[in-house]
């Protein structure tokens, strides 16, 4: 990706509540989308959600009517995967997840094993398994290292509330006392990340979210401004909650059409 002037304005923005709300365009997102191409603005959209690659979300942001490209989509599984490439290149890792995060982690050359590896991944699964879990216990008593791509405990799904990664790692945590280091957001270093893969800037990168909690939060600490859409997570009220606040409050990003050179006019 090429990297943008020190001047031009960028945009990271959530998917979950900000783009689509189970498997639905949110009003309004095609127009403002087009509106960004059309203004030549880059943009990545985020999700903490790790079990899908940027080709399967592609393909499942198609079926809703938007066309991004993959090179656009900033998951928790690639940040995690940038993050290990660093810290430990050419390492190994026994993974708890899905493809998503099995091909961040391929991709930058990790050998997937569970004999003495390096790193025990916790990823976002709809399978986890007593045994598969058995074995992420056993390696990190062993000595391997815990990292997990997000903190989020709970998922949505249309009967309700699904456990997630964050629940997950408690269980692992109790078992072991040993705590995970989570790479997805809150954590601003996945913003840093998603900026650096678009060459922004953070004082001229606008992060959109729906949640105080992750969104918000990892966009402050890692210096933009933000901007809390109300179509997903948050209401109102639950902003009044937190000691921090967002740079601007919207019903929807479809409020920023006509204004995403200057959002703040």
């Amino acid at each position: 990706m090429g990297r943008v002037s020190d001047d031009k304005l960028s945009y990271l923005m959530d998917m979950d509540g900000v783009l689509v709300h189970e498997e639905h365009l949110i009003p309004g997102v095609d127009v403002f989308l087009q509106e960004l191409r059309d203004n030549d603005i880059p943009f990545l959209v985020l999700t903490n959600n790790s079990i899908r690659t940027p080709r399967d979300l592609h393909a499942r942001l198609s079926r809703t009517g938007l066309d991004i490209p993959e090179t656009s989509i900033w998951t928790s599984a690639l940040a995690t995967a940038t993050f290990l490439g660093n810290q430990r290149p050419g390492g190994s890792a026994y993974v708890v997840g899905e493809s998503g995060l099995t091909t961040a982690l391929h991709d930058i050359g990790y050998v997937l094993t569970d004999s003495d590896p390096d790193y025990v991944v916790l990823g976002e699964t709809r399978t986890y398994s007593f045994e598969a879990i058995t074995t992420a216990i056993r390696l990190v008593e062993r000595g391997s290292r815990f990292i997990a791509t997000n903190p989020d405990a709970t998922g949505p799904s249309r009967d309700g509330l699904l456990p997630a990664t964050g629940s997950v790692a408690a269980l692992i945590t109790r078992a072991t006392g040993r705590e995970p280091y989570y790479v997805g957001k809150p954590n601003p270093l996945m913003m840093r990340s998603a900026l650096r893969a678009i060459g922004a800037h953070s004082e001229n990168t606008l992060m959109i979210g729906d949640r105080m909690d992750t969104d918000v939060v990892s966009g402050l600490e890692a210096g933009l401004r933000t901007i809390l859409v109300l179509s997903g997570i948050s209401t109102k009220e639950t902003v009044e909650l937190y000691p921090y606040r967002p740079t601007l409050v919207l019903e929807s990003v479809a409020d920023l059409i006509g204004k995403t050179t200057d959002p703040f006019a």
